[in-house]
């Protein structure tokens, strides 16, 4: 059974920096992505950053670029999202969630995700 617990989140003032963590268990593939999937109230939600398995290629959607780094840990199943600069448009519940289909250009859909964490949510005011 696929377990993904996120934590990190807060409040923070703008221009600030938060690292989340998502800790994963019970995968039984190989070749997967690790994405990091916000949702702001009243919007979609958006895949901020995925990460392969295979090769740790990376993925950032354009609102985050140059801002936010994945990373992992692979030895402790444990991945990371550092987020520099965090804006008010920033505020969201961040979730961990688990594709398996391998990487491809589907991992920029959020619904392409078949495991999720129970999210995380992070504040940016002033």
């Amino acid at each position: 059974q696929v377990q993904l617990e996120e934590s990190g989140g807060g409040l923070v003032q703008p221009g600030s920096f938060l690292r989340l963590s998502c800790v994963g268990s019970g995968f039984t593939s190989e070749n997967y992505a690790i994405g990091w999937i916000r949702q702001a109230p009243g919007k979609e939600r958006e895949v901020v950053a995925s990460i392969s398995s295979a090769d740790g290629q990376t993925y950032y959607g354009n609102s985050v670029k140059g801002r936010f780094a994945i990373d992992r840990d692979k030895s402790k199943n444990t991945f990371f999202l550092s987020m520099n600069d965090l804006k008010p448009e920033d505020t969201a519940v961040y979730y961990c969630a688990l594709e398996t289909a391998g990487w491809g250009p589907w991992i920029m859909a959020s619904y392409n995700y078949d495991h999720w964490g129970q999210g995380t949510q992070v504040t940016v005011s002033s």
